[in-house]
């Protein structure tokens, strides 16, 4: 059976002053389980993450901050969220949410977090709306015990994942992947190990097109023994940011693709949900749903 990692801290009301949109946390596995995709015997609730697995990751001096709430105004204003000790317990519960699911992706070939994906945030601080960078921590995670050998990240947010490419800058056992609008957020790119940027308006047939052309000679040349994959649908062409024009359908072709490949391949691959910022939650949520459905049909 697919395990989803999600908890009900993923719904609290959020600290006054964030604005960020968080319902679709709720939204996304009560849809699932209204439709009978899964059952709620699909979904687990993380705990905390260790400080020590996050260490192997984050500074310390950045870590102390977020645990004693000593973050300066202008490292609040970089994140985009004002500091709360419930931010950071949150932070904490998605990156062993993401470690769960590496650990149940080797045994069914996927799991999902319904949140994670905080692939802006860098070893010494956080960035756009990331505190904690969840597959970076994971993957330490990983190569520390010996559970992988050759990490494949595959980050297809519209957004580059700027945090990470950084975080294994020098790291030869992560390759970094990631397939991003070229005038979009974050402004100055970091260097992945392969960047494919878009251009404005991007539509459906040219960006499947591009995966297509990319990833199975990146999976040939990497030979990963572990995948992530970042799913974001902020690629939707009804995203208030995304200024690309790829279509619901696109999105969930976009992760039938990723999914059979690697399936093909046999490699076990963790899943988070990134990006969405569609004005229609129902549009977010139905893209986010289509991965997870995607995921059953063709794991289960």
């Amino acid at each position: 059976m697919i395990r989803i990692a999600f908890d009900p801290i993923y719904i609290h009301p959020i600290p006054e002053g964030h604005r960020f949109p968080m319902s679709k946390y709720e939204l996304i596995p009560g849809q699932l389980l209204h439709e009978g995709t899964i059952t709620s015997q699909h979904l687990f609730r993380p705990e905390v993450c260790a400080l020590e697995q996050v260490l192997w990751t984050h500074d310390k001096d950045y870590v102390d901050k977020l645990l004693h709430q000593t973050l300066s105004a202008s490292e609040q204003r970089k994140i985009g969220f004002i500091q709360s000790p419930l931010l950071t317990q949150r932070e904490l519960v998605i990156a062993q949410g993401t470690i769960d699911c590496c650990e149940y992706a080797f045994r069914q070939g996927v799991a999902l977090n319904v949140a994670g994906g905080t692939h802006h945030a860098f070893a010494g601080r956080g960035e756009g709306f990331c505190l904690l960078n969840d597959m970076a921590i994971a993957a330490n995670y990983l190569l520390h015990n010996g559970k992988a050998k050759q990490i494949l990240v595959i980050d297809l947010d519209v957004h580059q994942g700027n945090g990470t490419a950084s975080i294994f800058r020098h790291e030869p056992r992560v390759f970094t992947f990631s397939m991003h609008g070229a005038h979009n957020y974050p402004f100055h790119k970091e260097q992945s190990d392969l960047d494919v940027p878009l251009t404005d308006g991007t539509d459906t047939s040219t960006y499947l097109s591009l995966l297509q052309e990319h990833l199975p000679a990146l999976i040939e040349k990497v030979k990963p023994d572990f995948a992530f994959f970042l799913s974001g649908v902020d690629i939707l062409s009804t995203d208030k940011f995304g200024k690309l024009k790829v279509s619901m359908e696109g999105v969930r072709e976009r992760d039938y693709y990723v999914f059979h490949l690697l399936r093909q391949k046999g490699i076990p691959v963790t899943v988070a949900m990134g990006g969405g910022y569609s004005p229609d939650v129902r549009s977010i949520v139905e893209a986010h749903c289509n991965t997870f459905r995607t995921a059953v049909n063709l794991y289960e």
